[in-house]
């Protein structure tokens, strides 16, 4: 759900200090954690007796080993290492890829909107770097940012500055007037071409642009900047105050600028909708990737599937992962209109099997950033435990694929593969009988690696 309301934050990330594993114990490790200098990756890794969960099928191997030389997987089975390879020993547990997130927001996870609406932007960012430091912690070794000046942030995770996850920045969201990024006030309109941008165009979490001149323009500010796939916004929203959730946002000519705009850098458009008109006049236009999609119909559905279009959803259900709204507001009453929709659109993505991908768009809250593995393991609501795991990892991986030569980074991802990048967790337990274990991550996940760096390891070796 593209929560999204306007945030203070300065472009830039600030640093932090190298990271350190979880102090508490599994009651199946055999030591207490190992202080890691992830900067200092050893040039081998061997995980010996690790049963493998490759990303792709939805069953463990049986005991192997699994060599890591550098930031990728060398060698998967008898595997021969140097007498100065880090040894891992496994001891039967399992051994996956690390977890994407498909929908993101690394600057608006974590941060309270007031301190997002009053605080100092050096604050904001250190709040924003520690949120990526725990999402890494949590499994995450790759999120697909959906809206926000993530920029700063990005580069110091990439630059060692500060530990995080893989993020394939979008930049702005891109709206229409009126859509569901305009938060401006009444007292901000009329629009004219002398109008200072708003504060939220401002720090870039979002762009207004009408007309396909505008459009373009937009997308082609966000690719400047690094954007890796660019995102719209084609429908109502939950959040913003004044677009109804039935209504259909942008015109054909409009979606097209983005998509040709897109396209001439080798990727593509994704866009925030939820009814049938805005699915189907963004398809119509070439877009790519439907994001939420939870009131689409049965037409909508089947058009998604005759044109290959991704559906990236989020188990958006009325609990405790909800953002709370006042009961009787108008926004209340789209989200519960929205989350009604969520079980008959996770039908229609699989009677059409469709290419669904798995996120969270957490929003505002760390208490709700945290529960990002529980929110994984509500997707057995819909799939089998190996389905949802296949999911988060090789098939979201295939949707960050889609930014082609814009991906920021190279390699094969979430997949346990020779060759692959070594994005790797190892689980205390088989997630596949039981994959609440990824929902406790502190306890149950005993490595994680990222790049072929440990960030956490509470094995001996």
């Amino acid at each position: 759900m593209a929560h999204f309301r306007p945030l203070v934050i300065a472009l830039a990330a600030a640093p932090l200090l190298a990271v350190m594993p979880a102090t508490a114990h599994s009651p199946q490790a055999p030591a207490a954690p190992v202080a890691v200098d992830a900067k200092a990756a050893p040039a081998e890794v061997l995980f010996r007796n690790v049963r493998v969960f490759d990303g792709k099928t939805a069953r463990l191997t049986a005991p192997s080993n699994v060599l890591v030389k550098g930031n990728s997987i060398a060698a998967i089975g008898e595997a021969a290492a140097s007498s100065t390879a880090t040894v891992i020993d496994g001891g039967g547990r399992t051994l996956m890829p690390g977890l994407i997130d498909a929908h993101w927001h690394s600057m608006m996870a974590a941060i309270p909107l007031k301190d997002g609406l009053s605080a100092h932007p050096g604050f904001i960012n250190i709040v924003a770097a520690g949120a990526a430091k725990d999402t890494l912690m949590r499994g995450f070794t790759s999120v697909r940012d959906l809206a926000g000046p993530a920029w700063g942030l990005k580069r110091a995770i990439d630059e060692g500055v500060t530990p995080g996850p893989r993020i394939w920045p979008s930049g702005a969201m891109i709206s229409q007037t009126s859509g569901h990024a305009d938060y401006r006030a009444f007292s901000d309109l009329p629009r004219s071409p002398s109008s200072p941008p708003h504060s939220t165009e401002v720090m870039g979490a979002a762009r207004i642009a009408d007309g396909p001149d505008e459009v373009r323009r937009a997308v082609r500010e966000q690719l400047m900047m690094g954007a890796s796939q660019i995102k719209l916004a084609a429908g109502g929203g939950v959040s913003s105050n004044f677009d109804p959730l039935d209504v259909a946002q942008y015109g054909e000519e409009e979606f097209r600028a983005a998509v040709e705009s897109a396209e001439n850098w080798g990727t593509y458009v994704g866009v925030h909708a939820y009814t049938p008109r805005a699915i189907q006049a963004a398809i119509k236009a070439g877009v790519r990737v439907i994001d939420h999609g939870q009131l689409m119909d049965d037409a909508s559905a089947k058009l998604m599937a005759e044109k290959g279009v991704w559906l990236s959803m989020q188990p958006f259900l009325d609990d405790e992962d909800a953002n709370p709204f006042p009961e009787g507001s108008a926004n209340r009453e789209k989200q519960l209109e929205m989350t009604r929709g969520t079980d008959s659109a996770y039908a229609l993505a699989k009677k059409y099997r469709l290419k669904t991908a798995w996120g969270t768009d957490t929003l505002f809250d760390a208490k709700l950033a945290a529960r990002q593995g529980a929110q994984l393991a509500k997707m057995v609501r819909w799939y089998t435990p190996g389905e949802v795991l296949v999911m988060a990892t090789g098939t979201n991986a295939e949707l960050l694929a889609l930014s082609g030569k814009r991906a920021p980074y190279k390699g094969r991802l979430g997949v346990v593969e020779v060759g692959a990048l070594a994005d790797l967790l190892l689980v205390d337990g088989d997630p596949m009988a039981d994959i609440n274990l990824l929902a406790d991550p502190e306890r149950r996940l005993l490595v994680i690696m990222k790049d072929g760096k440990l960030y956490k390891n509470r094995l001996t070796h």
